[in-house]
């Protein structure tokens, strides 16, 4: 049972991104794979007539060459609004729910036992789940109801790489304070860094490296640089982010575009290094 968690310092810093080309790495070196996200907000969904889960997660399943099912993404919310979002389970609509019942109630009962039995579900099913967190793990305000986050990768058994957007600035601070944020059970569940959105000449950076591993003790295990690649965005954070049919031709361009970021991200990662800390 095989498992690798990907968690940001913010929302945006790339996670879905890196699950996706992590996906198609370790599916071209012979694993069967499957993403997961316990919960993911977005009004963006992959459809069928039967179930509907976050495009995300979809695309992440065509990286990884796994069918697409509700346990990739048992919870889905869906945003409606002054604090209220659709509740999706499984695949199918639950109910609308206020985030102080969802938070304070919902998540320490059902949420957490749905997210678990589908996480379970997929590891006995595949070699390896590389997880997607949500947001940062160190949102303090909610942290007791935070299921997305280190409380997966606990159930999940799993080592956590932690990824951060240097395009935005503050990169370094930004993952020096997430590890002090931590509780020490979860700071050893980090095994290293991914600075992603690169621009220009990477030797600028080593000293950084070196003092973050300093603080840490942890490596960065890489640098993305920032490229131009056409994949759906997972939500509307971005102000990019457009519908899409599921027609073949753009399936076609999703393949094309996944075999691209997955190249790009194994000349610039180390593998190697990721796969020996895959527990």
């Amino acid at each position: 049972m095989k498992s690798l968690m990907i968690q940001g310092t913010s929302s945006g810093s790339g996670k879905t991104t890196l699950v996706a080309a992590l996906c198609r790495i370790f599916s071209d070196k012979g694993f069967s794979v499957a993403p997961f996200k316990s919960q993911n907000m977005s009004n963006y969904a992959y459809k069928t007539k039967d179930f509907e889960i976050s495009r995300a997660q979809a695309i992440q399943a065509i990286a990884a060459r796994c069918k697409i099912t509700p346990d990739l993404n048992p919870i889905l919310l869906k945003p409606l609004g002054n604090y209220y979002s659709n509740v999706y389970l499984n695949g199918k609509i639950f109910k609308k729910m206020h985030a102080t019942e969802y938070y304070q109630k919902f998540v320490h009962t059902q949420g957490l036992n749905i997210a678990t039995k589908s996480l379970k579900t997929l590891q006995k099913n595949y070699d390896l789940i590389i997880l997607e967190g949500a947001g940062s793990p160190t949102e303090i305000n909610l942290e007791k109801s935070d299921i997305a986050n280190m409380k997966m990768a606990e159930i999940a058994n799993s080592s956590v790489l932690l990824i951060t957007d240097i395009d935005r600035g503050g990169s370094f601070a930004s993952i020096v304070g997430t590890m002090s944020l931590l509780d020490k059970r979860h700071q050893k569940l980090i095994k290293g860094f991914v600075i992603n959105k690169f621009r220009g000449d990477i030797t600028i950076l080593k000293p950084g490296f070196k003092k973050i591993k300093e603080i840490t003790k942890r490596p960065v295990l890489g640098t993305i640089p920032m490229i131009d690649f056409d994949l759906p965005e997972e939500d509307s954070l971005s102000g990019k982010a457009k519908n899409i049919t599921w027609t073949k031709k753009n399936l076609n361009k999703i393949e094309s575009e996944i075999d691209k970021l997955s190249k790009l991200v194994n000349s610039n990662l180390n593998i190697t290094q990721i796969e020996r800390m895959i527990s």
